[in-house]
This record gives C-alpha cells, structure tokens and sequence, in this order.
C-alpha cells in the first residue's frame, strides 16, 4: 500500500491514535501534515519518527475549531504542496474514560453534550470546508472520520461523547451522498477502547479486563491497531467503498 507522492492530514496528530496514523503514513511514503493545538515539542517528535520511517512530515498548529486557523493551514498546504490527498480527522475533545468518574445522565446539562458536538462534529465540518474545495478541483479525495463503537454498543454509557461520535456518523454519510459525485469518498473508522492512550489512562485495568473478555480477540485495541483501517480506506483498494463505519474492536460488535 504506497502512498508515495501522496499528501495526508491528520489532525490531533501529536500524540496517541493520530500520532500512530501519521507515522504509519509516512511507512508508505507519504508527506504528512501533522496537525496541533497546542504541543510543539510534541509534535516534533512524532514529525522526526515519520522522516525515520521513510516518509515525509511537516507540522502545522491550528485549532480545528477555529474556522479561519483551519483554512489558513490548508491553504498554506495547498501553496506549497499543490493537493491534499487525505484527511484524517482525528482531533478531538478532551475526554477521559473512567467510570468512577463519568457523568451520569442526570448530572449532565446540554453544555456537556454541546461541547462534544462542537469537538466532533464542528471540527470535522471546519477541515472539511477548507479541503473539500480542493478535492473537487483535484476530482478525488478520501476523508475519514474517527468515530467509536460506543455509538453501537454502549459497553460504559458516555452518553456526551457516544452521542456526538454518533452525530459525526451521520455528518460523514450526508457528505459521502453529497461529495461522491466529485470522486470525494468520505468514511468512518469506530475503534473501541484503545489503549494507552491520554484518553483511556484513567480506565483501570480490571476495566480493560471486562471488555477483553467481551471480545473475540480477547484485547482491547492499542494505537497501531488503528492504522491499518485508516490507510485502506485513504487507498485505492477501497476506491468504491463511501459513507461506511470500519469498527475496529476485535469483534465486540459484529454487522
């Protein structure tokens, strides 16, 4: 699987899922761009292990939720680079997953919820504009969208952030309907519980225990299991598949 000329942004790219999807790219030749908020130092190291694995990588900051940040940095790809192949919208809001600690229903006001819409949905849709108008002119693009299998089998019910991965679900399948004719394919990859990750720290281990044993593969998810969905689906191997959820839990939901 050579993407070799190719150029792929990641956005959250500076540590766990993202920093892992970015890396693998680079493995098959890519040019990287590593988006981030905030962690230079952090970025820069996932920046030097792609240029080790043999690909290419720049580092861009810019807040996904920030409109005008979002389109400077595309633009500012588009003028050095000319495309953008890929986009792997990764970003997300902080959230930890702990059960000891979650919010129940009855302690969550609209803001919760919100603010997970904003950190999932937003960003996407703020990425989305800024590239989609360069992949209509290119006449090609794929986009993927993370997602997560709580939106089909609520294991711990977040009910904040499962509803809004749900709603990016539903983004993801209008703008495959919409861009489709444009030979823009737009999918979603759902993992489960992935661990280490600053998201799951929290999760304690007799936690990660119950839904292994849950599973057919009997093993919650790390990083890298990841990669692997995301690169079929920015390849051509998966040139007529739109509008799809990959769920990536070793067979804790089966469709």
């Amino acid at each position: 699987m050579q993407f070799t000329d190719k150029v792929v942004l990641v956005t959250g790219a500076s540590r766990g899922i993202g920093a892992a999807i970015a890396e693998a790219f680079a493995r098959e030749g890519a040019l990287v761009i590593i988006n981030y908020r905030q962690n230079d130092a952090a970025a820069e190291s996932v920046r030097d292990k792609c240029n080790e694995r043999g690909g290419d990588a720049w580092t861009f900051r810019a807040d996904v939720m920030d409109s005008d940040a979002v389109h400077g940095m595309v633009e500012d790809v588009i003028a050095e680079t000319g495309r953008i192949d890929v986009v792997v919208n990764n970003a997300l809001r902080a959230y930890r997953f702990n059960p000891d600690t979650r919010a129940r229903f009855q302690e969550l006001d609209w803001s919760a919820y919100r603010e997970q819409f904003d950190g999932a949905v937003q960003s996407t849709c703020n990425v989305c504009q800024a590239v989609v108008p360069h992949m209509r002119r290119q006449a090609g693009g794929s986009i993927i969208n993370m997602s997560s299998d709580l939106i089909e089998h609520p294991v711990v019910p977040y009910h904040d952030y499962a509803t809004a991965k749900a709603a990016l679900v539903g983004f993801s399948r209008h703008l495959a309907a919409d861009l489709g004719p444009s030979g823009i394919r737009v999918n979603c990859v759902a993992p489960g519980l992935v661990w280490p990750t600053d998201a799951s720290r929290e999760t304690r281990e007799s936690v990660r225990e119950q839904i292994s044993s849950q599973t057919p593969l009997r093993r919650v998810a790390t990083p890298e299991d990841v990669t692997g969905p995301v690169l079929f689906l920015a390849s051509d191997w998966s040139r007529f598949m739109t509008g799809q959820v990959l769920y990536v839990d070793g067979g804790l939901i089966m469709r």
